[in-house]
């Protein structure tokens, strides 16, 4: 099996509708006998430029190891998924299964109570 890194986007008005969307593809996963690594909800987001008229999206992104099969399949609901306004598949060469870019940020700026890192507020205030 390969392994796969996965971004869907959701529309805003299906927000509430994702814990249940991620449970129904972790079971899709499953049932082809694919694993799970990694599973993050970003949140709602702004996006670079509109799709579909929506400004703001529902990021999900998950680490999958899984065969054609199985992720025909899973692409196959993300297209005929309403909610999903966009998905990007992408072949990994090994499992990822540390916090992404976004999810440390998100941590270090819960641990600093919601403000910009130390190291910013240094170089601001030499500047």
């Amino acid at each position: 099996m390969r392994h796969y890194e996965i971004v869907f986007l959701v529309h805003p008005d299906q927000s509430e509708q994702v814990p249940a969307m991620i449970e129904r593809y972790r079971g899709m996963i499953a049932t082809g006998g694919g694993a799970i690594h990694r599973v993050e909800d970003w949140g709602r987001r702004q996006l670079a430029y509109p799709i579909a008229k929506v400004h703001k999206a529902h990021y999900v992104l998950m680490n999958i190891e899984a065969d054609k099969k199985t992720l025909d399949e899973l692409t196959g609901a993300f297209r005929f998924s309403d909610a999903v306004i966009r998905h990007l598949v992408v072949s990994m060469p090994a499992a990822v299964v540390e916090p992404s870019p976004m999810a440390r940020a998100e941590e270090e700026g819960t641990r600093e109570d919601g403000g910009a890192p130390e190291s910013s507020d240094e170089s601001a205030s030499a500047a």
